[in-house]
């Protein structure tokens, strides 16, 4: 169980990620300073932010919607990595090093949902994705 939203290892993981995509955006070209980093930094605090917000959510409903919107967000960090990776702003090594830290907070958050889901009672249209690749 845990006390707060620190604890939760989902939101520790989405952190991270959020940590290797802050110093990764600051390798960027200058002129992307406004463009593609700020929008990667953004989407990326998105996924934690958004898991701390949920927890503190009194209905399960609420909940899920918080986290959907974190699962939504994580799926537009990976398209930035692409974006990245393919405009040659990182090497095929940081892109991996990137979409794993990213996976890595989206199994755990996969696996916080789907123990909302079936510990609620309710049916969602909360994707649990199994497969990353």
């Amino acid at each position: 169980m845990t006390r707060n939203f620190e604890d939760m290892v989902a939101r520790q993981k989405a952190h991270e990620s959020v940590v290797t995509v802050y110093r990764t955006a600051n390798t960027f070209p200058e002129f992307e300073r406004f463009g593609l980093c700020s929008q990667f930094q953004r989407t990326a605090v998105s996924i934690a932010a958004n898991i701390a917000e949920g927890y503190k959510k009194l209905s399960k409903a609420d909940k899920l919607r918080f986290l959907n919107i974190s699962q939504g967000s994580l799926e537009e960090c990976r398209y930035y990595c692409i974006l990245a990776r393919d405009l040659e702003y990182i090497d095929n090594m940081k892109y991996q090093s990137l979409v794993n830290a990213i996976v890595q907070a989206g199994y755990m958050l996969n696996a916080y949902i789907k123990g909302i889901v079936n510990n609620s009672g309710i049916t969602t249209d909360v994707t649990i994705v199994k497969d990353w690749n």
